[in-house]
């Protein structure tokens, strides 16, 4: 494997649309959403590792989770977790990341990519992530995967790129911010419009460069540590300075405001696994386009549900019709799936009858 290929994995998020089983202290990239057997974290993580050494894959999470990231990647080192102390956004911490591994390499390629994606076609995603990394090690390049619409739809930011530009590698033009559902359909009969994923790759050099033109404050604020970064000293300097980083985006900080911003794409099929519906998207259903994880049921006049509970629960239901239901420790959810949004609402107010322990 390639010596220079480095990644950040991302785990620091809560999901809290994945709530009760996604809470505060253990959020959804820790648990197995799809009943596969691995949680959403070791999916990525070794999905990463067919391509990135496994000492070069680097876990950006929040202090929180430091134990549950150590249980379940046993095979990482505590040079390989970097932690947040506040909770930022992701251009500081990926700012943070890549100060700490140019350090440690300053011919690095790297990919930042999320915890809690699915993805099917594994080596496809590994195929494109080797296209983009050959570009970036030739071109000054801000990458980022696209994916190709199947339908109009209004979660998700947009990319508009150059039709003109190289088959397979096109030139961003604009990022558009998540569209009313009449402007996603003229996106979608443009043709050259992609979803966001989320998933960025670039040299270690180019992205440091990004953040030093396009974000001055935020740089010379990490910047300050340098010196003690991957020594003794990088968590005292961390834990005072952190906090006091501006709370933004990457692609707010450096992808909508630079030019050499291009896009692959993507060949695989994929899923954000954002919403307990984006996860009934992709599981098996029974003849009545009932899914379940886990539980053991008995249902009559039930269709298109969502279950989850604890391995082998026995759940009776009769007479739902699209609803979601999950059942998890003192957390009863049942919840209709065209209000799903909604269920961040419900999990605040739920936090504050009953106490901050239920979420």
């Amino acid at each position: 494997m390639n010596k220079n290929y480095y990644a950040i994995l991302m785990a620091g998020g809560v999901g809290s649309r994945f709530w009760p089983v996604s809470t505060r202290d253990f959020p959804k990239q820790f648990h197995d959403m799809l009943g596969t057997g691995e949680t959403l974290i070791q999916k990525t993580f070794y999905r990463l590792a067919k391509l990135i050494p496994k000492e070069n894959i680097f876990i950006l999470t929040n202090e929180r989770y430091n134990d549950l990231v150590f249980e379940q990647l046993p095979e990482v080192t505590m040079r390989q977790v970097v932690l947040e102390p506040a909770m930022r956004n992701t251009a500081p911490c990926i700012l943070y990341a890549s100060l700490k591994i140019q350090k440690e390499n300053p011919d690095a390629v790297m990919i930042v990519a999320p915890s809690d994606h699915w993805i099917e076609d594994e080596q496809a995603f590994t195929d494109n992530v080797q296209q983009a990394f050959d570009f970036c090690s030739k071109n000054d390049a801000l990458m980022t995967l696209g994916i190709k619409p199947t339908f109009p739809n209004t979660g998700y930011g947009y990319i508009e790129y150059n039709l003109s530009f190289e088959k397979d590698i096109k030139q961003v033009i604009q990022f558009r911010e998540k569209p009313s559902y009449e402007t996603a359909n003229q996106f979608l009969e443009q043709g050259n419009f992609l979803w966001n994923a989320g998933i960025f790759m670039w040299h270690v050099t180019h992205v440091v460069e990004a953040f030093k033109k396009n974000q001055q404050n935020l740089y010379r604020l990490f910047e300050k540590g340098i010196s003690v970064y991957n020594t003794e000293g990088e968590s005292d300097f961390i834990n005072e300075y952190y906090e006091k980083a501006e709370n933004i985006s990457v692609d707010y900080a450096i992808m909508e405001t630079s030019k050499n911003v291009y896009v692959i794409p993507a060949t695989f099929d994929w899923n954000d696994l954002g919403t307990w519906g984006s996860l009934y998207d992709k599981l098996e259903k029974d003849p009545n386009q009932n899914a379940v994880v886990h539980a053991r049921t008995l249902l009559e006049d039930a269709s298109g549900n969502m279950i989850r509970t604890k391995a082998d629960k026995v759940v009776v239901i009769d007479g739902l019709k699209d609803y979601i239901i999950v059942d998890k420790d003192e957390v009863l959810l049942i919840y209709p799936k065209s209000k799903e949004q909604d269920i961040k609402i419900v999990l605040n107010k739920v936090k504050d009858t009953y106490g901050d322990d239920l979420g």
